[in-house]
């Protein structure tokens, strides 16, 4: 379980194809000091097994599950991630329950700033995580927890406060790039437990 509240951009140092679909090995200064091979964490939001690591990074792999539902298959050297450990029982819970579990990818469609480093997020709702997205409510945006600051049938938008927007790689999203998403586990197992999913 992650908390939403990224510690860390990580940058993609080497990406390649393997047997079971791809490896990534991503640089890391802060994250990396915790983590052992078997450890999870959360890169771009998705809960993920450290295979390989040393004092610069670590390595993950990416199965065809992963690859189909994320935006990590289109990862190269470069890219920018962010990354969280997982919570521990002292982990101050200061986002949400995030699982790591993407649900799917979304585009941004717009972007607004608003001065100061605000800005303005505006993103397409795929239709079947709209029954678990409710106004004021919480989503989980590249592993990033935020408030769904407006809604509506066919997008979302977030408030992004200066500080998030230089800590996390959501400062440098363009209309038209894939984020991806995690709507609110609560939210689906009220709707399972209601026999609505």
């Amino acid at each position: 379980m992650f908390t939403g509240i990224v510690e860390e951009i990580g940058v993609v140092r080497h990406a390649a194809v393997t047997p079971a679909g791809a490896r990534l090995e991503v640089s890391s200064s802060t994250v990396v000091e915790s983590l052992a091979v078997d450890s999870s964490v959360n890169v771009a939001g998705a809960c993920l097994t450290v295979v390989e690591r040393d004092a610069r990074g670590f390595a993950v792999d990416l199965v065809a599950e992963t690859l189909a539902r994320t935006s990590l298959g289109g990862a190269m050297r470069g890219t920018r991630v962010n990354l969280e450990r997982a919570a521990t029982p002292t982990t101050a819970l200061g986002g949400h329950f995030v699982q790591g579990h993407v649900d799917t990818t979304a585009k941004l469609l717009t972007r607004k700033e608003e001065g100061g480093g605000a800005a303005r997020l505006r993103f397409a709702l795929p239709a079947a995580q709209s029954r678990y997205v409710v106004n004021k409510g919480f989503i989980t945006v590249d592993g990033v927890s935020l408030t769904i600051a407006s809604l509506g049938k066919t997008f979302f938008e977030v408030a992004l406060i200066p500080h998030t927007a230089e800590r996390t790689t959501l400062g440098a999203l363009r209309p038209g790039e894939l984020v991806n998403l995690e709507t609110d586990v609560l939210a689906k197992y009220v709707r399972r437990a209601l026999g609505k999913a």
